[in-house]
């Protein structure tokens, strides 16, 4: 891939050193810099895109008529319509710092974006089929709004539409009131409940002899609240049961303004909350299926949700803000990767990398960050030592690609006009929301040489998960950074548009207050992995947070061995109770536990997940799973013993032919649990029957006839 840079000053509005940001671009075949580079610059970079050949642009523009203008120029020149990237210098550098730290962070972002280019993903869809069923729920506008397009269903749920102003004509009646949903894009069940059946002529008998207001006309229903009575009697075909009747519409998508929904920020196809233009617009977009990006990648292989009818893990389930991962049963998870709405929350939660998120993937975020955090060579003009190109305090943003994006654009044009609003110069990263952030996400950049990391997200208005996961996550990760010697490290922000200044001085406040990191920037090159020999992917949670741990712990002395606050860590007690019955070791995901030939039962932190499976499964309650990573107990302060012993069984010998066949403890269990019921199956035996091997018992009873 032949990549040209373009820089621009726009017009002299950016002030930043042209010459310095080509300098500091790497890794691109050819850098040029224009003051007005979409206009009186185009045909020089027409030129050199012939003469170098270039089938990859990076610009430095933010103006979308400007974009749409070099666009143009590239395809005319026979390049792709997506061959053309865009970094925002503008707002988000020269308008906002100084000029040095301006020209060091353009150059920077350049050099990011030209890095992620080679982590983007193949092109994946996922579709699903869907009918024109949409079910609405106590709305008679929204149902008249959507009858010319959708087949529609009005619930009435309590309400009665016989004088209501909406052109129903196109519209089914529905009655009862809704007990639940359940289901799917495509697939919904609404479970109502009646006290008419469907029998109902409508002859309005009922409205006329029951109580006042409490028997709705269209469609006639019956309140729950009704008492009984003679009146009840009148119906001509029986279609009054003040027992009540349920039944379940089906539809494809479903509208019911008066839920809270069971998905914290909204299901696919599903609509709660107030309704409006937008939202008849989505369900009309959806009418008859969809296709869509795919959001995921999936390895089931190594997920740690469950073995054996016991459960496991439930991170992803718990993190999903829109109902797309479900249990299908007790020992696994399942995706819907339609209703995926691409916020990353289940991939950050995982430990195991059994969900992966496609675009950015975390080896893309691993890439950019590294690249942001490298100041160059040492003998470059913008290179060397720290701050000497102008980022006195390397601070990694992870920022939402939604509204606090937008935000900070904002803060970038007023800060043209105002340079109280000017910041310090961090390093974004933008990702797809913040829920994709986890605590991997962060220590990668902390052993990578930030100072700091800030997760720059939309607060309460957040389309996903809101800002408490990312605030307990803080909370966490500074915990976890002063047991590693580090000092709190870590913030959440919340960039609200009308309140700028509020942003700026906590921002501010936070990169005053950071000391500078002794891990080196520009050295760390992430694998993402632990061993080689590892089944899990690359860049999972688990792994990459450990190797990041390991590489700052080249630089620090940390005060105490115990990590806390790393939730992928967990180290395991066995108590007396323990049978060494092969439970544990044959459930955990991970491979962390195994049973010796000697009867002695060990775990490898190392791989340890804490998904607590075998704690939950063990039928002798003896196991007990403690958070934390030990760094006492990682094999390279073990003399690269991977393995610790956590009991010391003891195996029972066949009394006949001497061969160990199962631990006492084993033993011991069964002969309490069953001895009664096989007492007196050998009489002739020396033994108790639970003294002989399963080989030697066969023999045994075979030679008293076969009992």
């Amino acid at each position: 891939m032949n990549v040209g840079a373009f820089v621009c000053s726009c017009a002299n509005t950016c002030d930043i050193d042209l010459e310095g940001v080509r300098d500091g671009v790497r890794d691109v075949e050819v850098v040029a810099s224009s003051s007005h580079l979409c206009d009186d610059g185009l045909p020089a970079m027409a030129h050199l895109i012939e003469e170098y050949d270039l089938d990859q642009l990076l610009v430095t523009t933010p103006e979308p008529r400007c974009q749409d203008a070099i666009r143009e120029v590239a395809i005319e020149r026979g390049l792709h319509p997506d061959a053309t990237a865009f970094v925002d210098h503008r707002e988000g550098a020269a308008w906002i710092h100084d000029r040095d730290a301006a020209t060091a962070k353009t150059a920077r972002l350049l050099n990011a974006r030209r890095t992620g280019l080679g982590h983007e993903p193949i092109s994946r869809t996922v579709s699903r089929d869907a009918g024109e069923a949409v079910a609405v729920v106590g709305d008679p506008e929204t149902a008249a709004a959507l009858a010319d397009t959708a087949d529609v269903t009005l619930i009435a749920n309590g309400q009665d539409f016989d004088a209501v102003d909406a052109d129903l004509d196109d519209v089914t009646l529905a009655r009862g009131r809704v007990v639940d949903v359940v289901g799917e894009y495509g697939n919904f069940e609404v479970e109502l409940r009646a006290r008419v059946t469907e029998d109902c002529i409508s002859c309005m008998d009922c409205v006329h002899e029951g109580p006042d207001g409490m028997v709705t006309r269209a469609p006639v229903d019956i309140d729950p609240a009704a008492p009984d009575g003679e009146w009840a009697d009148c119906c001509p075909v029986d279609a009054i049961d003040l027992d009540g009747v349920e039944r379940t519409l089906e539809a494809d998508q479903v509208i019911f303004p008066a839920a809270t929904g069971t998905a914290k920020s909204g299901q696919i196809g599903l609509y709660t909350g107030p309704v409006d233009g937008a939202t008849i617009a989505a369900v009309e977009d959806l009418l008859g299926g969809i296709e869509k990006p795919k959001h995921l990648d999936l390895d089931m292989d190594v997920c740690a949700a469950g073995e054996s009818s016991q459960p496991g893990c439930n991170a992803c389930v718990d993190a999903c803000p829109h109902g797309a991962v479900d249990r299908p049963h007790v020992d696994e998870v399942s995706f819907d990767l339609v209703a995926c709405q691409d916020c990353g929350a289940c991939t950050s939660a995982c430990p195991t990398g059994a969900t992966t998120l496609r675009d950015p993937s975390n080896e893309r975020i691993a890439r950019e960050v590294e690249t942001l955090l490298d100041p160059g060579e040492d003998d470059g003009l913008l290179g060397g030592l720290r701050g000497n190109d102008g980022i006195e305090t390397p601070v990694v943003a992870f920022v939402c690609s939604e509204r606090a994006d937008d935000a900070l654009r904002r803060y970038g044009r007023l800060a043209r006009e105002d340079d109280d609003l000017r910041y310090p110069p961090v390093l974004p990263v933008r990702v797809n929301c913040t829920d994709t952030v986890g605590e991997a996400h962060v220590m990668h950049a902390l052993a990578a040489g930030a100072d700091g990391v800030a997760i720059v997200g939309c607060g309460g208005s957040c389309l996903h998960s809101g800002p408490d996961p990312k605030a307990e996550l803080v909370r966490r990760l500074d915990r976890a950074t002063t047991d590693l010697g580090l000092g709190e490290r870590v913030t959440f922000l919340a960039p609200d548009p009308q309140e700028p200044k509020a942003f700026v001085e906590e921002l501010s406040q936070f990169v005053v207050e950071l000391d500078p990191t002794p891990v080196p920037a520009g050295d760390h090159e992430a694998t993402g992995t632990v061993r080689d020999d590892k089944p899990n992917p690359p860049f999972n949670s688990h792994d990459w947070t450990l190797e990041s741990v390991r590489a700052v712990l080249e630089h620090v002395d940390p005060p105490r061995e115990m990590i806390r606050g790393l939730k992928d860590f967990g180290w395991m007690e066995v108590s007396d109770a323990c049978n060494l019955t092969p439970t544990c070791s044959t459930m955990c995901p991970t491979d962390a536990i195994r049973r010796t030939d000697d009867a002695d039962l060990q775990f490898n932190h190392e791989d340890c997940v804490n998904c607590g499976l075998c704690e939950e499964g063990c039928p002798e309650i003896a196991i007990t799973m403690h958070d934390g990573l030990d760094l006492s107990k990682l094999p390279e302060n073990r003399d690269g013993e991977r393995w610790e012993t956590v009991y010391e069984g003891e195996m029972r010998n066949c009394v006949r032919c001497g061969k160990a066949f199962a631990s006492e403890g084993t033993a011991e269990h069964i002969a309490g649990e069953v001895g009664e019921l096989v007492e007196g199956v050998a009489p002739k035996a020396e033994h108790s029957i639970f003294e002989y091997c399963a080989d030697c018992r066969a023999y045994l009873l075979f030679e008293e006839g076969g009992r």
